[in-house]
């Protein structure tokens, strides 16, 4: 008998992460590379949070907790919309989930069929599509203009020709940092609430805006499901923690498919996690460092021939036409790294329609680095690598 891999497992590769393995590889080999390819803070997980972990690791709680999660980091998140946004969220409301990514994966198992059409935006997170596809759902991309974000208009025209039964977006955005206005965002959820539309709000980017205010979706009610994770603002990527609020009809269906899934998120990260909410000044340094390397790219990019191509409002990334350059982003990608020892990624996991034309710059290293990339790409095009 041979054996085949599922039709299902055919789903495109996360380009970004094949970047990261090469520079991994280079480094090991003595290359000195500067990564701006993963979203990934360059700073360590606060304090308070590596104490509270030892703490955690030192007591022996590294077992198995409800399925839902612990009792006291949910009553920390509840607070936490509370203080942040002036929204109350009882914490029975609240799922904790290892990480962003299998929050995605409950929310499309438990509000979703197979053959149900979902709609995402395109430039998009390549995760969003690819889990989509794998359980059978089909991903229906909606093209942003130069704004970056999704507007109602555009889900209606999409509704129209697809019959959607869900929408995801993510704001502030990856790939393009863009911030959905309030207003557009409740727009957004009125129509879908009209239209019988699942909305799932990503708000992984969240406490990481500059020139927007980040509003999150539970603004405008409570029959909206709102992913988010410990990953980004808390600098906990590898800590595997993360949460979704969601209808109160949903938690008994996501509790049942999480036991059988994960069982419940690492016990460790969620005691350390609770702490994380304590240490917003040592936070807000770090995104103060963010936001020295978005002014910085924001003025040399363009004079490099990379066009930013939607507002950089949120998150810590630049989306950037490189047509001047190329038309073949991957390879650019390839010759970058190589040659001028600088990592970023290629559009085509963000939009495989356009993507070939587009690069993702990260700036979550530290500023330093960030300016040593600028000044490498500088020498490495100025060298005639167009």
């Amino acid at each position: 008998m041979t054996i085949t891999a599922s039709r299902r497992s055919a789903v495109e590769p996360f380009h970004a992460m094949d970047v990261l393995a090469e520079a991994n590889r280079l480094r090991a080999a003595g290359a000195p590379i500067i990564s701006m390819a993963v979203g990934q803070p360059s700073d360590p997980a606060p304090e308070p949070v590596r104490e509270a972990a030892a703490l955690a690791m030192k007591n022996g709680r590294i077992g198995y907790t409800d399925a839902l999660g612990i009792g006291p980091l949910r009553e920390a998140i509840a607070t936490h919309y509370g203080e942040h946004y002036g929204v109350d969220v009882p914490a029975a409301r609240i799922v904790v989930t290892t990480g962003s990514s299998a929050g995605f994966n409950l929310a499309f198992l438990t509000f979703f069929d197979v053959g149900d059409r979902v709609a995402v935006t395109a430039p998009g997170y390549p995760a969003y599509r690819n889990i989509l596809k794998a359980l059978g759902l089909e991903a229906v991309e909606l093209p942003l203009d130069d704004t970056g974000y999704l507007t109602a208009r555009e889900l209606e025209r999409a509704h129209k020709a697809k019959r959607l039964a869900g929408v995801l977006f993510a704001s502030p955005a990856n790939p393009t940092g863009a911030v959905i206005p309030g207003d557009e965002l409740r727009r957004i959820v009125e129509f879908s609430r009209e239209a019988g539309i699942s909305v799932i709000s990503d708000e992984i980017y969240h406490r990481l805006a500059y020139a927007a205010p980040d509003s999150t979706a539970l603004t405008f009610g409570d029959d909206v499901a709102v992913i988010n994770s410990f990953s980004k603002y808390y600098c906990m990527t590898g800590w595997r923690i993360g949460w979704m609020v969601l209808p109160e009809a949903m938690i008994r269906p996501v509790e049942r498919v999480q036991q059988s899934l994960y069982i419940s998120a690492p016990e460790l990260s969620q005691h350390a996690a609770i702490r994380a909410f304590g240490a917003a000044a040592e936070l807000d340094a770090v995104k103060a460092r963010y936001a020295a390397s978005r002014a910085m790219l924001l003025d040399r990019l363009p004079k490099l021939g990379f066009r930013i191509a939607a507002p950089m409002d949120g998150a810590f990334y630049a989306y950037c036409e490189v047509s001047r350059h190329t038309n073949d982003s991957m390879d650019f990608a390839r010759r970058m790294i190589a040659e001028a020892h600088v990592a970023a990624t290629p559009g085509h996991d963000f939009d495989v329609e356009q993507g070939s034309r587009y690069m993702r710059f990260s700036y979550a290293g530290s500023p330093g680095d960030m300016i040593t990339a600028m000044d490498r790409l500088e020498d490495w095009l100025r060298g005639g690598a167009q």
